[in-house]
């Protein structure tokens, strides 16, 4: 008995386990995909796969060291209603339209989806999804002008299309519809192009009736015409007959002639009224054509005159909106090689002080660090372009010949062409006080100040011819 309750409970643990096998076996519908992540096995590349996918088909889920879940097919319809979309005109446009997406089943494509879409919800897809086609939409009629947008739908749905798809690919979406239901813009551009279409087909239309209008009264003055040549033509004939008849018993019958004659001249008579009655209703038929062909070239010519003038227009906004974009890039084009030549002639100043406070830095250390020495020697180093300036005060001063009729009425005696002399030479600054103003003391080998000490003058000579009441010098 033994034996056969430990037989029984073998039999139950393996039954129980193929049983918990079984279920690990998973079968993919045809609208999801399984995904199973875990220990998935290794890329071509040697890294580990983040999952493995599969679609239409089954797979055994390795217990504890993988797991598995359901990726929906299911398409995902988006309304997008674009507003306030730039174009290339820059003019602004509403694209409503609305998305039909769904998780593609392409190998690459599905992986990317398992890897970025998994266990997220289908609102949560669907606003990713919508976030995407809203800057792709945006992108493609930023590259078209309005014309095209409006009248190449199929163009315009294959740049949304290749776009949006490419995008919606890295994500692992593929899409599969668009459809833009209306077009509208807020400047009325689009409304214009469709009124310019309704003129020129009621132009059309109307220029089509008077033609025909003009066809059939060309055509029933025709068959009045041939009318009146037919009855014409029979007349004739019938009083053609009737003459020969006449004319066979005109011999005899002289009441008869003159019956006859009466005849003909009634027929005549009813002939002229006729014919007067044909040439009036062919002028009436002519007037009407007339009439109708001056309402077609009226029609003609106002369409021309309002397409013209419609297309002037656009031509003159078009070249506006250009001039105005042109003013405003040559503006800022100028602005910044302004800013920039400003910044550049910063920039040098900024170096030239630098380097001059680097230079004054070198002088003041070589004086010790004192700066009244560092100030002497650098006026030292420029005492001789001083003298130099005093020296040019007086170079280019030309005085060809100079008389004068000296008196002796100087100074002691002395002659006033010294004293004209001497005020001269005094006249250029002395070289004392330029040291003075500097903070320094003359070198003693220069000369000193009168006082203690002081430097002898150097006389001023001056040659003066005398005269017992006058001198006349020449210089």
């Amino acid at each position: 008995m033994d034996t056969l309750a430990l037989i029984v409970v073998v039999v139950i643990l393996l039954l129980g386990t193929f049983l918990s096998l079984l279920s690990r076996y998973k079968k993919c519908p045809s609208d999801k995909i399984l995904v199973i992540y875990g220990k998935v096995g290794r890329t071509q590349g040697g890294t580990s796969k983040s999952a493995k996918c599969i679609h239409g088909g089954a797979a055994f889920i390795w217990p504890i060291i993988q797991h598995y879940e359901f990726l929906n097919l299911t398409p995902i319809s988006i309304n997008v209603n674009l507003t306030n979309a730039l174009s290339k005109q820059n003019i602004r446009i509403d694209v409503p339209s609305r998305f039909t997406v769904g998780i593609s089943t392409e190998t690459g494509i599905m992986q990317n989806a398992a890897e970025r879409l998994l266990g997220l919800r289908q609102n949560e897809i669907e606003e990713l999804a919508k976030d995407i086609i809203f800057g792709q939409l945006r992108l493609v009629v930023a590259t078209m002008d309005i014309e095209e947008i409006n009248t190449d739908r199929d163009k315009f749905l294959a740049a949304v299309s290749r776009n949006v798809e490419t995008e919606l690919k890295k994500i692992g979406l593929r899409l599969i519809n668009v459809n833009v239901t209306d077009i509208k813009d807020e400047s009325g551009y689009i409304e214009a192009l469709g009124k310019e279409a309704a003129a020129k087909a009621i132009n059309d239309a109307k220029k089509s009736v008077a033609e025909k209008t003009r066809d059939g009264s060309i055509g029933e003055a025709v068959a009045l015409q041939d009318q009146r040549i037919r009855v014409a033509e029979a007349n004739a004939k019938a009083v053609e007959g009737e003459d020969m008849a006449k004319i066979t018993v005109a011999n005899s019958e002289a009441n008869r002639r003159e019956k006859l004659a009466e005849a003909e001249r009634q027929a005549i008579a009813a002939e002229r009224v006729q014919t007067a009655k044909a040439k009036e209703e062919s002028y009436k038929a002519e007037q009407l054509s007339e009439h109708a062909r001056a309402i077609r070239d009226k029609a003609t010519k106002e369409a021309d005159i309002i397409v013209s003038a419609e297309i002037a227009k656009r031509q003159a906004e078009i070249a506006a909106a250009a001039q105005a974009e042109k003013a405003r890039l040559l503006a800022k084009g100028e602005a910044d090689a302004a800013y920039s030549k400003m910044e550049a002639q910063a920039r040098g100043i900024q170096e030239i002080l630098l380097k001059q406070a680097e230079g004054f830095g070198e002088i003041v250390k070589a004086a010790g660090g004192n700066a009244d020495q560092a100030v002497k020697l650098i006026v030292a180093d420029k005492l001789e372009d001083l003298v130099k300036v005093q020296v040019e005060a007086i170079k280019n001063l030309k005085i060809d010949k100079v008389t004068v009729w000296d008196s002796m009425g100087g100074k002691n005696g002395t002659p006033a062409t010294a004293n004209f002399l001497s005020g001269m030479a005094k006249s250029i600054p002395p070289m004392n006080e330029l040291f003075n103003m500097a903070g320094m003391e003359l070198p003693s080998f220069l000369g000193k100040e009168k006082g203690s000490d002081e430097a002898p003058e150097v006389p001023v000579e001056v040659s003066v011819e005398n005269t017992p009441d006058e001198t006349s010098d020449e210089l």
